[in-house]
């Protein structure tokens, strides 16, 4: 196992896996316990990107999936916001689907709206982030995939 939790092939160590970017208790609190309206950065109507099939899986399992992009745009029927400030009603997870180098300013956003989480999709890396993030009293999770998760873990919405 490497210093994030992974085997060398890059897959979770088994079932129960604790590292420092994320650990099942943590992962199944933000999916089923923390709240059903999901900003989720870098969202636009560029269905070949991840974001875009990741909105759908967790619209299917029951969040509200909001777009939060440079261009605003209305995807999967709900309204965008070209940033998490514009937002005008309360979010309770921020889904993080920008570049590592990006994704800290987008983490301390979400501590200033007051979400209640974060979290960084697979490839996005930030542990200072992290450790404000969590200093700030969020959850946050690292490198992982809602899609990917909810049926690991048989998470109910």
């Amino acid at each position: 196992m490497n210093t994030n939790g992974r085997n060398a092939d890059g897959n979770a160590g088994g079932s129960g896996v604790v590292d420092s970017y994320a650990d099942d208790a943590t992962i199944r609190r933000i999916l089923e316990d923390t709240g059903d309206t999901w900003a989720v950065v870098g969202l636009s109507n560029n269905s070949s990107r991840a974001a875009y099939g990741v909105a759908q899986v967790l619209q299917r399992f029951g969040k509200r999936v909001v777009p939060v992009h440079p261009k605003a745009e209305t995807v999967h029927g709900e309204q965008g916001y070209a940033s998490l400030a514009d937002i005008p009603f309360p979010v309770d997870v921020v889904d993080v689907f920008v570049n590592s180098e990006l994704s800290g300013s987008v983490a301390d956003d979400a501590v200033a709206v007051g979400a209640k989480a974060v979290w960084f999709q697979l490839g996005v890396v930030d542990p200072d982030a992290l450790g404000r993030t969590r200093a700030a009293g969020l959850d946050m999770v690292m490198d992982r995939c809602p899609a990917i998760e909810i049926p690991r873990l048989g998470a109910r919405a």
